[in-house]
């Protein structure tokens, strides 16, 4: 711990699947000004080098849904830049909210196959070799959606699964010196959020009303929450799922009685 916060990466490797785009690129961004040697993995090699160009760090192209490749990402990864102390699993897709009887079973397989796979491929590829290290630190990204009854059927379970899966993980390998926590994202102003909305899929009044704080968050707030837990700060915090939801959780179920309490005036 540095200066009693911790949050230093002290050039220690930092590795972001998802790393080129929205939360994930958020997270390369913290985590370089942090300290942090950021590796930004990705499926999109000129979306992957671009942001890596930007943050000083390097880019590693590969697809999550792809045990294969994952493997041999993780073991190219060490060779060529050492090992790798933090994961921040932020590869994944969404859905349109649709009905069952019209949401296709190869889009349900294709998104249980990037968002809960792909996390679980990476954690093993990397948390395997941190585990016998004896150090590492993982975050996954999970989703408020995986606490709540939504019409995403396949996305907010995969994210229920990955909150479940991550509690299990740290089970496994926290006497190997692994720390596994999940953050759960609330909904955050990203280019698909923002293109659902575009699309006229998302009502963004809505989705601001919904939460005590009235307002969508923002992808640099979920990083922070991820940094931290992957810094020397949360040493002692393994299997937890934190929501960072402008306290769209606490507040959404409040319509039934009027909605969030309102702004109190400033005193005189």
């Amino acid at each position: 711990m540095e200066n009693g916060i911790g949050s230093i990466g002290r050039g220690r490797i930092a590795l972001v699947t998802g790393g080129a785009s929205g939360i994930g690129e958020a997270c390369t961004q913290v985590l370089a000004a942090q300290g942090w040697r950021v590796i930004v993995a990705d499926r999109e090699a000129a979306a992957a080098e671009a942001v890596a160009a930007r943050i000083g760090g390097a880019a590693l192209v590969f697809d999550v849904s792809s045990a294969e490749a994952t493997e041999a990402a993780a073991a190219d990864c060490e060779a060529r830049f050492g090992p790798v102390a933090a994961l921040v699993t932020s590869a994944g897709i969404i859905q349109p909210p649709l009905a069952p009887e019209t949401f296709s079973l190869d889009d349900f397989d294709r998104v249980i196959a990037v968002n809960l796979r792909g996390t679980y491929v990476s954690c093993t590829a990397f948390g395997t070799r941190m585990a016998r290290r004896g150090a590492g630190a993982i975050v996954t990204i999970g989703s408020i959606t995986a606490l709540r009854a939504v019409p995403l059927h396949a996305y907010a379970p995969s994210k229920a699964a990955v909150v479940h899966m991550s509690e299990c993980l740290a089970a496994e390998w926290g006497r190997s010196g692994v720390r596994v926590n999940c953050v759960s994202p609330g909904y955050v102003a990203t280019p698909p959020l923002r293109a659902a909305i575009a699309r006229g899929q998302r009502d963004p009044a809505a989705l601001a009303e919904a939460a005590a704080q009235g307002r969508m968050v923002e992808p640099a707030e979920i990083a922070e929450a991820v940094a931290f837990l992957l810094s020397d700060a949360a040493s002692a915090i393994t299997g937890i799922n934190l929501p960072v939801d402008a306290g769209w959780l606490v507040g959404s179920h409040l319509g039934t009685y009027g909605g969030s309490g309102p702004a109190r005036a400033p005193s005189a």
